[in-house]
């Protein structure tokens, strides 16, 4: 089981499977919400995900005009784990306790980057969202 935590701790969560795969966003919005060069996520089933403590800390946020969603703690502002669908969630990957054994697989939009982020030789490059275009790492 991985577990993952917030930086105050009030919201916790496992995870029941093994992923191993790490998808690297650097889409403009993810990175106008992170501050840096976008955002590393798991994406679980969401019959593998599990609330620990705190789902009552959650809050959202919707982009206006867009179906962009975020959900952060509202007692620190972490980014936590949030909808990717109605089956799947998003899981920040620096919230896991012990990272080891994940690696980044996949890098979506990187075709709209910062042109100061280089990225390096792990994973599949997609130009835009997931599956686009694919080029070989």
């Amino acid at each position: 089981m991985i577990t993952g935590k917030c930086n105050c701790e009030a919201v916790q969560f496992a995870i029941l499977s093994e992923p191993k795969d790490i998808y690297m966003c650097h889409c403009s919005i993810c990175r106008k919400a992170t501050g840096t060069n976008g955002i590393g996520v798991l994406v679980v089933n969401n019959s593998d995900f599990q609330w620990q403590k705190g789902q009552d800390a959650v809050a959202t946020w919707k982009k206006p005009n867009s179906d962009w969603q975020t959900w952060f703690c509202k007692i620190c502002g972490s980014k936590v784990p949030g909808d990717n669908d109605s089956e799947r969630k998003f899981i920040p990957v620096g919230l896991i306790k012990d990272d080891k054994g994940l690696s980044v697989t996949h890098h979506i939009w990187v075709d709209s980057k910062a042109h100061w982020d280089e990225i390096g030789d792990e994973g599949t490059l997609h130009p835009e969202a997931f599956g686009t275009g694919l080029t070989d790492d």
